[in-house]
């Protein structure tokens, strides 16, 4: 049956490979991408992969939370349910380390933005609809004055904390709607693959996209992840397994939500 995706970060890496693989599948792929010109490049490159499903663009900057509020309008007002949303977006290094509200940018985006996108888009899904939220190997607990901005941090700091923080928040988030939402995973797609995030911040070439392709086509579309909703899987080992120890510790997990909540009232 043919499904109603958006990726978000989808106009190169991972995002990108895995539109192509669901366009190639038959489903409805939604591309979000900050660019215009990559968006539209993007498109043009998923189009041609053969396959029936329907493809959209979407344009927002994810360092912007006001951009975030508008793109979720967007989706709702053009679609009535969405299937799955997959918060592919993310960054490590960039020529800009604070955004207009004077906020790390890997706060911004990897952490902030698609806790705004998931909650405003929640009304378009149901029991059978899927979050699949991309964590990382690389997870360290999460500063408070960080995250407000008032201490800055390394871009791998800023990563780390913030691939913790939504870790910890898509455990929250599976918690809080039970069984009448849908399923919520957070998914390590496997370390130093070959994205740009990985070339840019580490110097290498990494290891073959698809392995990333494949985890984040499972934790989407398989009935492996149907029941899987609150868990953490680590395509490093193959299986779902703990993440870091705070992601565990409901007083710090309950802290950082309602933190996170805090900044996210646009």
């Amino acid at each position: 049956m043919s499904k109603k995706i958006l990726v978000t970060g989808a106009t190169d890496g991972i995002g990108l490979e895995t539109t192509k693989a669901l366009r190639e599948q038959g489903h409805t792929v939604l591309l979000h991408g900050r660019n215009p010109q990559k968006l539209l490049a993007a498109r043009d490159t998923v189009l041609a992969i053969a396959g029936s499903g329907e493809v959209e663009t979407f344009q927002a900057d994810f360092s912007r939370l006001d951009d975030v509020a508008q793109l979720a309008a967007e989706v709702a007002e053009r679609h009535g349910k969405l299937d799955v949303l997959i918060n592919n977006a993310g960054i490590l290094r960039s020529r800009t380390e604070v955004t207009e509200d004077g906020l790390d940018i890997r706060f911004a985006v990897n952490l902030l933005a698609p806790v705004l996108l998931t909650n405003r888009l929640l009304s378009l899904m149901d029991t059978g609809s899927r979050v699949v939220n991309l964590s990382s190997a690389a997870q360290a607990p999460v500063n408070p004055d960080a995250l407000a901005g008032k201490v800055r941090l390394s871009a791998m700091d800023a990563y780390a904390q913030s691939k913790l923080g939504l870790t910890m928040w898509s455990r929250h988030l599976a918690s809080r709607l039970g069984a009448g939402g849908p399923v919520i995973v957070a998914v390590n797609p496997g370390s130093l693959l070959a994205s740009k995030m990985v070339k840019e911040g580490f110097g290498v070439a990494g290891n073959d996209l698809s392995i990333g392709v494949d985890i984040l086509l499972r934790a989407a579309l398989s009935e492996e992840f149907a029941s899987a909703s609150g868990k953490y899987f680590d395509n490093d080992s193959g299986r779902f397994s703990n993440p870091h120890p705070d992601a565990l510790n409901e007083r710090k997990a309950d802290d950082l939500v309602r933190a996170v909540e805090g900044m996210i009232s646009v």
